[in-house]
């Protein structure tokens, strides 16, 4: 997420960083994210917190299942193509393992305190640059329904002040669901809103097929309970309904859930597939890298998919 402007009352700034992406060498999974910056008194207790029992083991079986060459980060193993980003490669020739591969440590945060805590004061900056927000936007005007087109609903999962929609896109039902009531009331493309944190209820107050369209923009990153809220996204989805997950290489690092801050921008590419895969009723996911400026601006990455027309 972007430079963070933040209100005098919210979480010391020393402890909202850029979370560092990195390719993980898998037979030393001590090379994460040094914890000395965080002014933590017990450095091994964070490199505890922040690998959470991904180890190596894991890591190499999922490189192995991306790309069948093992051994190194999903990112290292991409298959190269001229022209076409390794990012966008990591989907298209995966073998899932048979279960989800993940443990519940895997989704736990640095920062365990209460989200709605967090998110109390409203925060009116945006998460990604000016470059990177053109981008999404640009890819949301190419894959939205028309603006003002009869019974098309959408919904802004992890809502804010701005959603990045396109300007003057509206619909009759924009729905944004998010943690804080005056960044929701301030958003102009929502129609209503909801608060809501999804952490503690990933369950959606909406009836079966309700949204043509659900976003969720550099947010995925926090779920802790993440195939619960995709299984609720595809039940609030209409067959053939659209789910698009947006996300740069910034984030509250505390709260970012530890398998992603420890793994790296392909990696997160597998970990959000892993999520639409393992839900069920979705299409098999893709990824786009949309970054609009390589080494000059915040990366984009999107992965969707769509919801099964038969589900």
């Amino acid at each position: 997420m972007a430079a963070f402007y933040m209100a005098s009352v919210s979480p010391s700034p020393s402890l909202l960083l850029r979370a560092r992406p990195r390719r993980l060498p898998l037979l030393r999974p001590a090379a994460v994210a040094r914890p000395t910056s965080l002014g933590c008194r017990d450095p091994r207790r964070v490199h505890r917190r922040l690998f959470n029992g991904i180890g190596a083991c894991l890591l190499d079986q999922l490189a192995q299942m991306a790309s069948g060459l093992g051994w190194r980060s999903f990112a290292a193993s991409a298959r190269p193509q001229r022209g076409v980003s390794p990012v966008e490669q990591i989907l298209k020739t995966v073998e899932w393992p048979e279960k989800f591969p993940f443990k519940d440590e895997d989704f736990s945060r640095f920062d365990e305190s209460s989200d709605s805590l967090f998110y109390s004061e409203p925060r009116f900056v945006t998460h990604i640059d000016d470059m990177a927000i053109r981008a999404l936007t640009k890819y949301y005007s190419e894959v939205f329904p028309p603006s003002n087109t009869p019974d098309v609903c959408l919904l802004d999962l992890c809502s804010s002040w701005v959603s990045h929609y396109p300007a003057g896109y509206r619909q009759d039902k924009i729905v944004g669901m998010g943690m804080n009531e005056k960044e929701l009331e301030r958003n102009p493309v929502l129609t209503e809103y909801i608060v809501q944190d999804l952490n503690v209820n990933p369950k959606l107050p909406f009836e079966d097929n309700t949204f043509d369209v659900i976003t969720n923009v550099v947010s995925v990153d926090y779920l802790n309970k993440p195939i619960d809220v995709f299984r609720e996204m595809q039940r609030v989805l209409k067959p053939g309904g659209l789910a698009i997950m947006s996300f740069s290489n910034r984030c509250f690092w505390t709260k970012a859930i530890s398998i992603w801050t420890s793994t790296g921008d392909a990696d997160h590419v597998w970990i959000v597939g892993a999520y639409f895969h393992y839900a069920g009723g979705f299409e098999p996911p893709v990824a786009v890298d949309i970054s609009p400026n390589p080494g000059r601006s915040d990366p984009m990455y999107v992965v969707y998919s769509r919801k099964l027309s038969t589900a």
